[in-house]
């Protein structure tokens, strides 16, 4: 299970006892968690390091799939129909959880980060919403010293869009030091804290994927269908 994870300690690392977190009728299978990051470069280390994520949740128990941000058109520059927003909200939808990874530059999450999580509507898709009730982590890579602006935000935005945002964060500073030459993640505290993050966030999908419905459910939506029921009885009376 931990072949791939050379940085981790095989007894302290296991997949996710789901014996005590699911409730009786809760899903069983693989939690299914999308993983978006935030920079195209060729040496991308928020790519890296939600590559590494990826291999910690599989490690896990969980299945994680990695959305690539190449080719993705700005919010209204394109239809929604553009293959690579169609392939966005569809990993969305089959998702139960994400995690976003963003590089900080001008003290913010970048342009490629924020407009991934743009073409995520509020609105429903096919009568579902691609957000709403999913469990989210946040990180973020920083190029001098360490910051939380861009996990600052993206809390923000996960709260926006209704997602259930983990307390746990992972923000790495002078990432160039923190990756060797073959991409992979080093040693270290900041390493251990990203597995920290992982871990916790598989933890909170079991606990909360099959109560999702139950949790976003809002008397002012509720309100507003039952306003809309009376208003079809009135038309067809």
């Amino acid at each position: 299970m931990t072949d791939d994870l050379p940085n981790i300690v095989p007894e302290a690392l296991h997949a996710i006892s789901t014996s005590h977190l699911a409730a009786a009728g809760a899903p069983t299978h693989p939690p299914r968690i999308l993983l978006l990051y935030g920079s195209l470069r060729e040496r991308s280390y928020s790519r890296l390091m939600t590559e590494e994520a990826a291999r910690v949740l599989t490690a896990l128990g969980a299945e994680p799939r990695i959305y690539s941000p190449a080719g993705l058109p700005l919010v209204d520059d394109a239809a929604d129909t553009h293959p690579k927003v169609a392939e966005l909200r569809e990993l969305s939808l089959w998702s139960e959880a994400h995690v976003w990874c963003s590089p900080e530059r001008h003290g913010a999450m970048t342009g490629i980060m924020k407009t991934q999580i743009d073409w995520l509507p509020l609105a429903p898709i096919g009568g579902v919403r691609p957000t709403q009730g999913r469990t989210l982590a946040v990180m973020q890579v920083c190029g001098g010293s360490q910051s939380f602006n861009a996990v600052n935000q993206m809390r923000i935005l996960g709260r926006w869009m209704r997602m259930i945002t983990i307390p746990n964060q992972s923000s790495v500073p002078k990432a160039f030091l923190e990756f060797e030459e073959d991409g992979r993640m080093k040693p270290s505290p900041f390493y251990n804290r990203m597995v920290d993050v992982m871990e916790e966030l598989v933890k909170f999908t079991w606990l909360t994927r099959g109560h999702a419905a139950y949790l976003v459910d809002r008397y002012s939506e509720r309100v507003e269908s039952v306003e809309e029921l009376s208003q079809r009885v009135n038309r067809k009376s």
